[in-house]
C-alpha cells in the first residue's frame, strides 16, 4: 500500500474536524471511538508564540502572507499506530526543521462504492505543524527536493510503499482512464453481441405478433410486437446489468486481495531478515533496541505533555498519585499501540529518565530537579496492580 503527505495552510476549522468537535455528515459515527488523538498546543496559543518569537528574533512582525502553521494529510494503514506517526514527526523535524504539535488518525471517514454497496475506508492522519525557522524566527524555506524527502521519510517510518511522483502519478491516471473506457467500451459490444444474436434467432419470431384479418390474411399487430420487443430489451439489458456488476465486483475483490497478499509477503520478508541479521548481529540488534526505546520514549513523554494540558487542574503533589497516574499513562500507550510493557520498565530502570518523566508530569517542565528514585511501574489487573 501506498503513502503521501502533503502539507498546506493549516484551516481556520482545522481542530473543530480533526478532533471531532461536532458532527460531520461524511463521517461514519459508529466508526468514530477508533479515531486517536495527540495535541501538545493549540493553533490559536502556537501562532501566538511563532508570531512573538518571530518579533523577537528579527525584530519585525510576521508577514501576512506567511503561513506558519500547516497541516498535512498522512496516508495510512489500518493498523498504523500513533507511534510510527510519532516517529514520522521527530524524523520531519530532525531532517526538515518541522515540529508537528497535533497528530489524529481518522478511521470514520470513508465511501460506500455505488456497485457493491461496501464500505471503502479512507485511512488517514493529520499532522499539524509549526512552520517556523527557530534560526531565523521567520518561516521555513523548502526546495523541491525537500518535499521529496517528506515522502521518504512518510514511507520509511510508516513501513509502506512511497507515493509516485506527480509526473508519473498524472500519466498512470490518464492510462487508467483510458483502460477504463476501453473496458466499458467492450461491455456495449458484448451486450450488442448478445441482443443482436438473440434478436437475429428464432426467439425474435416469437417476439411478432400476427393476426388474421377480415380476408383471412395474416399481419403483423404493431403495437403488441413492439410492447413485446420492449419487454425483452428490458430483460436483456437487466441481465447484462446484474452480469456486469458482478464480473466488476468479482474483478474489485480479487484485485484488492491480490494487492494485500503483496504487501504482506513483502511484510514478512522484511520481518525475516531482519529478524535473521538481529540474531547474527550484536551490534545491529543492540543498535535497534535503542532506537525501539528511543521512540517509545518519545511517545510517552508526548503522551505526558498531553496528558497535562487535558487535565492542567490535577493535584500532582503526592508521590503514590503522581507514579500512579504515570502508570496509567504507560499503559494507555502500551495498549493504543501495542507496545511491550517490559519496554516502559526497561525505559524507567535509568534514574535520569525516572526524574525527568516526574518532573515533566508534575511540573510541567523535565529540567526541575525532582528527587526520586526509579519508579516501579506495573500493568495494571482488574483494577490492581501486578
Amino acid at each position: 500500500m501506498k503513502t503521501s503527505i502533503n502539507f498546506k495552510a493549516a484551516k481556520s476549522d482545522s481542530e473543530t474536524h480533526n478532533f471531532r468537535k461536532k458532527t460531520f455528515d461524511y463521517i461514519r459515527k459508529d466508526l468514530t471511538p477508533k479515531n486517536e488523538y495527540w495535541m501538545e498546543q493549540k493553533i490559536a496559543d502556537r501562532i501566538q508564540k511563532i508570531e512573538a518569537y518571530c518579533k523577537e528574533k528579527s525584530g519585525r512582525k510576521l508577514q501576512k502572507n506567511a503561513m506558519p502553521v500547516r497541516e498535512a494529510v498522512v496516508v495510512i494503514k489500518e493498523n498504523t499506530t500513533m507511534l510510527e506517526l510519532h516517529n514520522l514527526a521527530k524524523r520531519l523535524e530532525e531532517d526538515l526543521k518541522i515540529r508537528v504539535f497535533q497528530i489524529t488518525i481518522h478511521k470514520d471517514e470513508g465511501h460506500t462504492d455505488k456497485d457493491t454497496k461496501e464500505w471503502k475506508p479512507n485511512y488517514h492522519a493529520h499532522l499539524v505543524a509549526d512552520w517556523q525557522d527557530l534560526e531565523t524566527g521567520k518561516t521555513l524555506k523548502h526546495q523541491s527536493y525537500h518535499y521529496s524527502k517528506m515522502q521518504d521519510l512518510a514511507a520509511e517510518c510508516l513501513n509502506m510503499e512511497r507515493g509516485i511522483s506527480g509526473s508519473r502519478g498524472r500519466l498512470e491516471a490518464i492510462e487508467f482512464k483510458i483502460q477504463q473506457k476501453e473496458e466499458d467500451l467492450k461491455v456495449l459490444e458484448e451486450r450488442y453481441d448478445i441482443i443482436k444474436s438473440e434478436m437475429s434467432s428464432k426467439k425474435s419470431e416469437e417476439l411478432v405478433v400476427k393476426e388474421n384479418d377480415f380476408l383471412g390474411f395474416q399481419k403483423i399487430k404493431t403495437d403488441k410486437t413492439i410492447a413485446n420487443y420492449e419487454k425483452a430489451f428490458r430483460s436483456y439489458r437487466s441481465i447484462i446489468q446484474k452480469n456486469k456488476t458482478e464480473l466488476e465486483s468479482k474483478s474489485k475483490q480479487i484485485s484488492e486481495l491480490g494487492t494485500k497478499v503483496n504487501g504482506l509477503n513483502k511484510e514478512v520478508q522484511s520481518f525475516k531478515n531482519k529478524y535473521s541479521t538481529l540474531l547474527t548481529e550484536p551490534n545491529v540488534f543492540a543498535s535497534e533496541k535503542k532506537k525501539y526505546l528511543d521512540s517509545v520514549t518519545n511517545i510517552l513523554e508526548k503522551e505526558i505533555k498531553f496528558n497535562r494540558y487535558k487535565f492542567p487542574r490535577v493535584d500532582r503533589s503526592d508521590r503514590q498519585t503522581l507514579i500512579s497516574e504515570m502508570g496509567e499513562i504507560a499503559e494507555k500507550v502500551s495498549e493504543e499501540n501495542n507496545i511491550p510493557f517490559s519496554a516502559f520498565n526497561e525505559i524507567l530502570k535509568d534514574p535520569e529518565n525516572s526524574v525527568r518523566f516526574l518532573s515533566l508530569l508534575r511540573f510541567g517542565n523535565e529540567n526541575l530537579n525532582y528527587n526520586n528514585e526509579d519508579i516501579p511501574i506495573q500493568k495494571k489487573r482488574n483494577g490492581r496492580r501486578m
